[in-house]
């Protein structure tokens, strides 16, 4: 039994409908019961709190043995030590019942959770240990005042400037780290960024507590640096100590905390719901830390305004304790030492208080102010009566210039929206040239915008303006009251687009180094991206784009913006706490701004003009393969995706797929990662490719190439056969059943339900009752029917099997990969040679989107 339970005493949000019970074993175990009526998952999380460090169960790396061979086990047996003893000596020291903090999450009631918890966790034992204590500093004299140079594996230059400072961990409720983060961070008009940014030295910019602990802790400035940037180091930082100068001199504002206080209120009382796995982690954390009445809150509501401990902390970000670590390409060959644990080339400097003077007195002369106040902060936060109570989005309105989908809010009765604007523009992606054009400008338009909007996303509305595979696409999220005003502006920028000649060669700058960077990606993303490049049919490979890019003028993309805008189709989905009206009269809005008008920007498309996403049609009985060298010659791992296309979306055909996914991923993770140990990354999952449904092996290894692992998967596939064979009536069911709950879960927000529904939009499929439908083709389906489902689709040798394998090989097995080409090809097996060639000669699978409307299933 719980020897003590206290109810109502725990800081909730207001919005939710969570019961909460707090209980206290006999055993000392404290526990945090939570009863949701609106989930269909358990969950649980219990943290062993052995220090007092922010992320206590991995304090010394025990959690999970992050290491190698030599830190592991040749150096502590160098030492006299055995790592496995040592782990079992901690456990017996520090495994105790009066350490930890459990959180139990069920739809179950309060009662029941109860009762279930003391009955597994009540014989626990309680050893009355203490935690670790870590007293004193870790950084002494000789860590201070330092440059550190160090050479990091991809392009690309960051500048870390940091401090020790008292753990504001002690001062939750007055938050200085959040305050001082905040300014520091800021990048509306007068801030730091918004200086570097126009100067052409940064492309971003974030300030706050890093690494902490009860004891010590952190204040980390990153920056981003450009070319330029980097050859401006000692200005950037004096301008960083020249706004630590401004905030000193213009104190401690009690409007800017309010400010912060009123958003951070706001944001907890209208939180998302997150998955239940994520929730309970993050209070077992907190359960730690906090007292009980804040373990929800954590030091999520800065509340109690003392100017003494914000300028406490902020007097501490002096030259005299700073910290500054300097990343670039171009210290290659300048560095005089090596990282034992990673490899890092890096050297160290002393920088002492004068020098930075002198970087402040030679910086240039910028106004930097603090930020204006922020008109987006909401202040209506009143939940609009849906006039219908429509379970799926409804089709508004349909024109040649628009459609519109809306869906409003009879779920979650919180004050947001979503607003999603898709551009189908099909001078966007008619060339390498013009995608990367087209990326281009949407960058271009974040960077114009981005001075005015920080404000509103600081105020919890938040955009973002992204490429697609037929144009580009707006999206909006938030609270609903301030989001017409930022959609109009958005809009409006759209509209009068231009190019500023210093802001598109810092742009393009940054999208050189992200394509030069592509080939440090891991091996499995290769490898799924090969994959794609093959299935996808309007797809243009990364490296046509990079030989482009460089080429590119700034005349280019003034020429390029008012074509790609010339003709479009919009389709727009507006959900929330909105109402018809009002979606209506931002559509009307949008139309009128782009189509209207003595000369319109745009022109409604020709019905030839609508494009549609379309997917390689493999042959059945075929296995096709590619192969390709890693991209890193000097990474050592390899990896395979084998992929087995099944069908064009069918409900039956897509809860068989589904099921066997279920039934298979936790014998394939077992036999091929645990078992045989191919590879750390190792996983089975569905794939839908705009409808197009089968099922992925994806595998990461250094001790076997591709070719070996590709024969593993299918060893594994005949291995299961038996196993779908001799499986009981109760397991098939129970496995069914465990399929049927996933699908039944609720959304737990307004931006996962509209995900699910935008998603059906794109595709074309437009099956908003998509997860009942699938629920009762479940609960009709026999265990006969999905074996004849695997022997038809799935079975190795199954004469309706359509395999694609996609191999990318690490330094290690490049004999592999040679011998591989000279090999002759066995029957019923292509090998893909060029992937453009093998493209034009495949079949499609017709598109669910047609020309002007959309199929339907």
């Amino acid at each position: 039994m719980a020897v003590g339970r206290e109810d109502g005493e725990i800081i909730q949000p207001r919005t939710d409908k969570r019961q909460y019970r707090r209980i206290v074993l006999r055993n000392s175990l404290q526990v945090l019961l939570i009863s949701d009526p609106d989930t269909d998952k358990c969950a649980a999380s219990m943290n062993v709190g052995v220090g007092s460090f922010c992320d206590p169960v991995d304090l010394l790396g025990l959690a999970h043995f992050l290491g190698n061979l030599d830190t592991l086990d040749v150096r502590p047996k160098a030492k006299g030590l055995d790592t496995r003893q040592e782990l079992l000596k901690f456990y017996e020291d520090k495994y105790s019942a009066n350490l930890m903090h459990l959180v139990v999450y069920s739809k179950g009631s309060l009662d029941k959770i109860q009762s279930m918890v003391e009955d597994k966790f009540q014989e626990i034992r309680n050893s009355d240990r203490s935690c670790f204590q870590f007293p004193g500093q870790p950084c002494t004299s000789e860590h201070l005042q330092i440059l550190v140079k160090a050479v990091p594996i991809k392009q690309g230059h960051k500048l870390r400037i940091v401090w020790p400072i008292t753990p504001s961990i002690l001062h939750y409720k007055e938050g200085p780290c959040r305050y001082l983060g905040h300014l520091i961070g800021h990048e509306g008009e007068g801030s730091l960024f918004y200086v570097l940014k126009t100067l052409g030295w940064a492309t971003g910019l974030s300030a706050g507590e890093g690494e902490w602990s009860l004891e010590f802790s952190f204040f980390n400035v990153v920056i981003d640096l450009t070319d330029a940037g980097h050859d401006h180091m000692q200005d950037i930082v004096g301008l960083l100590f020249k706004y630590i100068q401004l905030l000193q001199q213009s104190g401690i504002c009690k409007w800017i905390f309010d400010e912060i206080s009123a958003v951070c209120e706001t944001g907890f009382h209208y939180q998302d719901k997150i998955p239940p796995i994520d929730y309970v982690v993050n209070i077992a954390l907190n359960m730690q830390i906090y007292p009980p009445k804040d373990w929800l809150v954590g030091s999520s509501l800065p509340s109690n305004f003392n100017p003494d401990t914000i300028k406490m902390i902020l007097n501490g970000l002096s030259p005299e304790t700073v910290r500054i670590f300097w990343d670039s390409k171009k210290f290659e060959g300048l560095t005089d030492k090596v990282e034992p644990w990673y490899g890092t080339a890096y050297s160290v400097e002393k920088v002492s208080p004068s020098m930075i003077q002198g970087w402040m007195s030679s910086a240039p002369n910028e106004k930097l102010h603090l930020p204006a106040p922020n008109v987006f902060i909401p202040t209506d936060l009143c939940i609009k009566n849906a006039q219908e109570k429509v379970k799926f989005p409804v089709l508004l309105r349909k024109s040649s210039y628009s459609k519109l989908w809306f869906k409003p809010d009879t779920m979650f009765s919180t004050p947001k929206a979503y607003v999603k604007l898709d551009f189908s523009c099909p001078h966007a992606i008619n060339s390498p040239e013009a995608e990367i054009l087209a990326d281009l400008f949407a960058r271009l338009l974040m960077d114009y915008l981005n001075e005015y909007a920080y404000y509103a996303q600081v105020a919890g509305l938040h955009y973002g303006i992204s490429l697609t595979d037929c144009g580009f696409q707006v999206t909006l999220l938030g609270y609903n009251h301030k989001l017409r005003i930022l959609l109009e502006t958005v809009v409006n920028k759209i509209a009068n687009f231009e190019v500023k000649p210093d802001r598109f060669l810092v742009i393009k700058e940054m999208v050189m180094k992200e394509y030069e960077n592509f080939k440090f990606q891991q091996p499995y993303q290769q490898a799924m991206y090969y994959s794609s490049l093959i299935l996808e049919d309007h797809t243009w490979p990364w490296m046509e784009q990079l030989e482009v890019l460089p080429h590119l003028n700034l005349e280019d993309l003034a020429k390029f913006a008012p074509m790609m805008l010339s003709r479009a189709f919009l389709e727009c989905y507006i959900a929330g706490n909105i109402e018809r009206d009002e979606a209506e009269s931002m559509t009307q809005h949008v139309e009128d701004v782009f189509f209207k008008g003595p000369n319109p920007i745009c022109q409604p498309l020709f019905p030839s003009q609508h494009l549609t996403n379309r997917v390689v049609k493999l042959e059945r009985g075929m296995n096709y393969f590619y192969s390709k060298e890693g991209l890193n010659p000097s990474d050592e791992n390899c990896a395979l995706v084998h992929y087995i296309q099944v069908h064009r979306d069918d409900f039956i055909l897509n809860v068989k797929l589904q099921l066997f996914a279920l039934i298979a991923k936790q014998p394939a993770f077992h036999q091929l990662r645990s078992v045989e140990q191919l590879g750390y990354i190792t996983a089975l999952m569905h794939r839908n490719d705009c409808g197009i449904r089968g099922v992925q092996f994806i595998i990461q290894s250094t001790v076997k190439g591709p070719g070996h692992i590709d024969l593993r998967v299918e060893a594994f596939l005949k291995m299961f056969e038996s196993k779908l064979y001799e499986m009981t009536n109760d397991e098939f069911k129970s496995n069914v059943n465990a399929l049927i709950d996933m699908k039944l879960e609720k959304h737990k927000n307004l931006s996962e339900e509209s995900r699910f529904y935008w998603r059906e939009i794109i595709d074309g499929t437009l099956k908003f009752d998509r997860r009942e439908a699938e629920v009762a083709a479940l609960r009709q389906l026999t265990q006969q029917e999905l074996i004849e489902f695997f022997n038809e689709n799935i079975k190795v040798g199954a004469t309706r099997k359509k395999t694609l394998s996609v191999r990318v090989y690490g330094k290690q097995h490049l004999a592999e990969y040679n011998s591989e080409k000279s090999e002759p090809v066995e029957p019923k097996t292509i090998q893909i040679d060029d992937i453009f060639s093998f493209r034009r000669s495949q079949p499609l699978y017709g598109s669910f989107k047609g020309g002007f409307g959309h199929m339907k299933l």
